[in-house]
């Protein structure tokens, strides 16, 4: 599915979900549910422009990311540099995460508009050839055009996340229907509120395919020549994602990272958006002997 049309299908996501909670609220508190209902679209259709046009600013700001100068980070920009002219790309951005926890990312809506950015701890844990292959697979998703859809995702599963949430306190904390059966409906649309939150958000992050994060290992390493130093980085990065797990930041956005940043139980690994991190190494290193398992 290309990029535009599954950003096109979370779009679809959010604005029915919308609906939904027009419809429930325009029949339970207003007793008018398609006033309520065109209002919700139309708040739906203004949450789909922002996606679109800022969500890269949203998740740069909610990661605490500072666009950077080459002349204050001159070694990120030349490694940088190479790999966007092996790739035909333009060069995006540059913008370092203020934390210790080694990570990296790439957002914004097309190459043009490409942000790459790293924390201040992949820095100082990668060597120079690792650190090459974790943003030549950055690049990657920008030139396969992954970067809108992750953005988009990890923008509207937040704001999903926080809508129903805010909807199920509401409800419980005394809103809703009057009559002698409203105390049951409120109640009942409460949980459900709550319960679609995550739900919502982990909808999203199932919309972007595990397939992704093959197709960018694989395109990162045949861009820089080096699986063998892309698999080392992503070992590396895991064990200390493990240790240190990002404190900031929404877990919904875990796509749009390398590895997964946040802190998790065998549940959520078993949902997640990257495929298991023993198969992304095992795939690099078979390649490295000229196996292709892509």
């Amino acid at each position: 599915m290309g990029a535009h049309l599954r950003t096109f299908a979370l779009f679809a996501l959010l604005t029915g979900i919308f609906v939904f909670f027009g419809y429930v609220i325009g029949t339970v508190w207003l007793g008018d549910w398609v006033g309520a209902v065109v209002t919700f679209l139309l708040l739906a259709g203004a949450m789909n422009a922002i996606a679109y046009f800022a969500s890269g600013r949203i998740v740069l700001w909610s990661y605490r990311a500072k666009l950077v100068t080459e002349a204050e980070a001159p070694k990120l920009y030349h490694i940088l540099r190479e790999v966007t002219l092996q790739s035909n790309l333009p060069m995006p951005k540059v913008a370092i995460v203020p934390t210790q926890t080694p990570n990296a990312f790439a957002t914004g809506r097309n190459p043009k508009h490409a942000v790459v950015a790293v924390t201040q701890g992949i820095l100082s844990l990668l060597s120079e050839d690792e650190l090459r292959g974790v943003l030549a697979h950055e690049i990657s998703h920008v030139g396969n055009r992954d970067i809108l859809v992750m953005s988009v995702a990890a923008t509207l599963a937040g704001a999903i996340s926080f809508m129903a949430r805010m909807f199920g306190w509401n409800m419980l904390l005394g809103g809703g229907s009057r009559d002698r059966n409203g105390n049951a409906i409120t109640v009942i649309l409460a949980l459900v509120g709550m319960l679609l939150a995550p739900i919502a958000a982990l909808l999203v992050q199932l919309a972007i395919s595990r397939s992704r994060e093959y197709k960018a290992d694989y395109s990162g390493a045949k861009t820089v020549g080096q699986p063998l130093a892309l698999a080392s980085a992503l070992e590396k990065l895991e064990i200390a994602n493990r240790r240190r797990p990002l404190t900031f930041g929404s877990p919904a956005s875990q796509s749009l990272f390398i590895v997964n940043p946040f802190s998790g139980g065998a549940l959520v690994r078993m949902f997640s958006t990257h495929p298991p991190i023993y198969e992304r190494i095992a795939r690099l290193r078979a390649l490295a002997q000229g196996v292709d398992n892509y």
